[in-house]
């Protein structure tokens, strides 16, 4: 029997710590691997041989520099995108699964998709606005600059004026692009993830669910209050293989479409299925390492906490 929860809050510390370390770890896995990338390059193109030196040590840098930077950084992200959750959930409604025993049998679409496109529309205002911020005082120097530069052109060519923009142009240029950094942004990345997140619902309701299931392993903390105690790996791994499988085969059916056009309708057709299969690959390693590094870490720092209800 199919139970729906809804994930009414997350709390911050655990939710944070196993996110932010788990990234880390992923960090750690990607830079050792490009660490070795770079010693093949070395060793098999006489070019870069030269450089092994150099490479060698960019690479132990990436080995302890991503990690680190990884988990920090994580640590503010993580944080923040779970207290906007808190705080959206009251006023949009939070997640809702359906549950059957473990398995996710059903992630109802409106819900998923409004709050998870709120809260990255929230972060690519703060993002806007941090950028306009910092392009402001470039402008400005510009704008101040350019009759300047104009006069002086004019001087050198023994002509009555340059034909450059003036400041005011640039000014405002400056004033239109932090408009449309602070406002025209959030629009346009809350539009495309509400609907991104509610076509990835859609498919795991009705496609992705045929083959394979998450399953989540909560236990029972109080009345409300559960702890993701597990991630089968398989499973969710499956699941998110064939979910963006799903969208990587959307994406080569654009540039089939596209190259098609051009004439090329046996390189898009190649371009079809190497999208598809590459992001099958991608997701089902990735998520089988989350979810493996996720089961490993609970005993040690203790896994998600969600209200559910």
């Amino acid at each position: 029997m199919v139970d729906i929860k809804e994930i009414k809050s997350i709390k911050l510390a655990p939710f944070t710590l196993m996110s932010s370390s788990v990234q880390a770890i992923l960090a750690l896995i990607a830079a050792i691997l490009m660490l070795i990338l770079f010693g093949i390059i070395a060793i098999f193109i006489p070019e870069f041989a030269v450089l092994q030196a150099a490479i060698t040590w960019v690479g132990v840098a990436f080995v302890i520099v991503l990690p680190i930077s990884a988990f920090f950084i994580g640590l503010a992200t993580n944080f923040f995108t779970a207290f906007l959750y808190n705080g959206l959930v009251p006023r949009l409604g939070g997640i809702k699964l359906g549950l059957d025993a473990s398995e996710v049998t059903e992630i109802p679409v409106v819900s998923f998709a409004l709050i998870m496109a709120a809260i990255e529309a929230i972060w690519a205002f703060i993002i806007g606005l941090f950028t306009a911020a910092a392009i402001a005082p470039i402008t400005a120097v510009i704008s101040a600059a350019i009759p300047e530069v104009a006069q002086a052109l004019a001087n050198a060519t023994n002509t009555t004026g340059a034909a450059m923009p003036t400041g005011a142009v640039v000014s405002t240029l400056g004033v239109v692009g932090s408009i449309m950094l602070i406002i025209g942004l959030p629009i346009a990345v809350f539009i495309i993830g509400f609907i991104g997140h509610a076509l990835a619902a859609l498919f795991y309701n009705f496609i992705v669910t045929r083959v394979a299931k998450f399953k989540l392993e909560f236990e029972k903390v109080s009345e409300t209050l559960h702890e993701l105690k597990s991630i089968p790996i398989l499973p969710a791994a499956l699941a998110a293989g064939i979910l963006f499988a799903i969208f990587g085969f959307i994406r080569g059916l654009l540039l089939l479409i596209s190259m098609s056009a051009q004439g090329d309708a046996v390189g898009g057709f190649v371009t079809l299925i190497g999208s598809t299969i590459i992001w099958f690959i991608d997701y089902f390693v990735i998520v089988a390492l989350a979810a493996f590094l996720y089961n490993v870490l609970v005993p040690r720092i203790g896994g998600f906490k969600l209200d559910l209800e």
